[in-house]
């Protein structure tokens, strides 16, 4: 599986109100492997509270970040550009989910610099700004209240970029016990239950077939097949050996 180019991905905050919110992406980003941030119209904003949201951990990832004032001069160089929203208009249109954008980037991001674009905080982005993007994000959430704090959607973002290029692994599937070995099982827990006189002896099929199908359901593997045929013989041997 490709693994996404994480210096190619850019973290880009469109006029963000609050410094603290500033400083929670930058840990996000130092979480999530993305080292570089672009703020748009934020230069003023105080770098001591950046400072504390972030913690002395991401305070490398807080001195790097560039500052613009025009959203095209910052968008420039980017290749492909994400844009986020919480708002379904038409014009928006087509909305990519978190994962399937993600998926998206991970390719993209070995060739090409990719942004992923937030608005501020109180309205998101307009069209004037999505107008940049190549593809437009929208974070399912409730009907009820859709609005996002801005580190959160950077980390929902940022999540689904970095879990999309983690390497799957290989399931190796078990093995199953074979007809023959579950079909000796069956007869054996037979056996069991006919002796200590659970099954009805003018009709020990109807209860066994309840047992088969409660068994089907799990599915079983021939360490269990072995375990319980174990069990069945231990309690028959029992059965037919206690004393007096």
């Amino acid at each position: 599986m490709l693994k996404a180019k994480t210096k190619n991905v850019s973290i880009v905050l469109y006029r963000p109100k609050y410094a603290g919110n500033v400083g929670s992406v930058a840990r996000v980003a130092k979480n999530m492997g993305i080292g570089h941030i672009i703020v748009v119209g934020g230069a003023d904003l105080d770098r001591a509270e950046m400072e504390r949201r972030s913690t002395h951990l991401a305070l490398d990832v807080l001195d790097q970040i560039e500052y613009y004032d025009d959203i095209g001069e910052a968008l420039a160089g980017f290749q492909y550009i994400a844009g986020t929203t919480a708002r379904m208009g038409k014009a928006r249109g087509p909305f990519n989910t978190p994962r399937k954008i993600a998926e998206n980037i991970v390719s993209i991001s070995r060739k090409n610099k990719v942004a992923l674009l937030f608005g501020p905080e109180d309205r998101g982005l307009t069209n004037d700004e999505l107008r940049y993007c190549q593809a437009t994000v929208t974070i399912p959430s409730s009907r009820e209240f859709k609005s996002l704090n801005l580190s959160h959607a950077v980390m929902i973002l940022c999540y689904e970029v970095y879990t999309a290029s983690l390497p799957v692994a290989e399931e190796i599937p078990p093995k199953w016990a074979s007809s023959s070995e579950v079909e000796g099982m069956y007869s054996q827990i037979k056996t069991v239950l006919s002796d200590i006189g659970f099954l009805n002896p003018e009709n020990p099929d109807y209860w066994m077939m309840h047992l088969r199908r409660f068994f089907a359901r799990s599915g079983l593997l021939a360490r269990e097949v072995k375990i319980i045929s174990g069990i069945c013989r231990q309690l028959e041997w029992s059965f037919h050996n206690k004393k007096p």
